[in-house]
């Protein structure tokens, strides 16, 4: 008797359906007829390939696909000489979706970071790339969460 409820607790534990974001099994490869993209193309590129778009105009899912972009770069404050002290940066991402019927569904992913001037513009310049990568990796995992759910 107590074999079979050690069965019955390791099957129900098993069989429970849990699946996990980043399989490869769920990464689906997007089929669109046709993908427009607004904004910075270094951006577009990276998310496009991120969630494995490709466009074909004879066997798609979705109708079209449109990315827009803004990436704004804003001083926050200023020292008593009136040199930028610290900046924001924030990447704003818009994804909007055109089935085949022509509905339509947007999705709007917004980042942002604060961080301080540097004295050395080359180190700054650099801090600035590391950081905009950083910021579109989580749209990128937010993103795919969001096409997961979908």
């Amino acid at each position: 008797m107590m074999k079979k409820k050690l069965i019955f607790i390791l099957f129900f534990l098993t069989s429970c359906g849990f699946e996990p974001i980043y399989s490869s099994k769920n990464s689906n490869d997007f089929v669109f007829k046709k993908i427009e993209t607004i904004g910075e193309k270094t951006i577009n590129r990276r998310i496009i390939s991120a969630i494995s778009a490709k466009e074909n105009n004879i066997d798609f899912s979705h109708k079209k696909l449109i990315l827009e972009n803004e990436k704004n770069i804003i001083e926050t404050s200023k020292n008593t000489k009136g040199q930028p002290d610290s900046f924001k940066m924030a990447i704003k991402f818009k994804i909007t979706l055109i089935d085949n019927k022509n509905n339509s569904s947007e999705k709007i992913f917004y980042e942002e970071f604060s961080y301080k001037n540097k004295d050395n513009k080359f180190d700054l310049s650099e801090y600035e790339i590391k950081l905009e990568n950083d910021l579109i990796d989580k749209i990128i995992e937010d993103l795919i969460i969001y096409f997961n759910i979908q």
